[in-house]
Order: C-alpha cells, then sequence, then structure tokens
C-alpha cells in the first residue's frame, strides 16, 4: 500500500472511531438528563408530601383532640457556656 492510501485509512478508522465516541457521549448525556429529571420528580412528590403534613398540623385543632393550654409557664435560665463560669 502507498503512504495516501495508509492514511486514508488511519483517517477513516480514527473518524469512525469519533463517531463512536460522540455517539456513546450523547448516549450518556440522555440517560443522565433523564435520570435528572427522575430524582426532581421524586423530590417534588416528597417536598408535595412534607407540605401536606405541615399543612395538616398547622390546621390541627389542639382543643377539639383534649390538649390543653399550660397553667404555668417557666423558662429556665441559661446555662454557664463553660465549666469555668
Amino acid at each position: 500500500m502507498t503512504l495516501a492510501a495508509t492514511l486514508v485509512v488511519v483517517l477513516a478508522v480514527t473518524y469512525i472511531a469519533l463517531i463512536a465516541v460522540v455517539m456513546s457521549y450523547a448516549a450518556l448525556t440522555v440517560g443522565f438528563t433523564q435520570s435528572v429529571r427522575d430524582d426532581e420528580a421524586s423530590v417534588a412528590a416528597l417536598e408535595s408530601r412534607y407540605l401536606a403534613e405541615v399543612s395538616a398540623i398547622t390546621v390541627t385543632d389542639y382543643r377539639a383532640l383534649g390538649y390543653e393550654r399550660p397553667t404555668k409557664e417557666t423558662f429556665v435560665p441559661k446555662a454557664a457556656a463553660t465549666a469555668l463560669r
């Protein structure tokens, strides 16, 4: 084979290899994008459940459930910051 033919074969193989790399990268990118969308959907579902629970706690009438206000409130004095005080 001549030098020109060898060069054409090498360039063709390199071109095919680069196309394979680009296609693999595209497939991985699409898979990663789908994974991110799935994760976002699961986070949105968890957030929705959380907000529903917080809403239920907020609107609960604790007096109707039998709870009463404390008769006396006691505040605890602040403890010393270190053992040396």
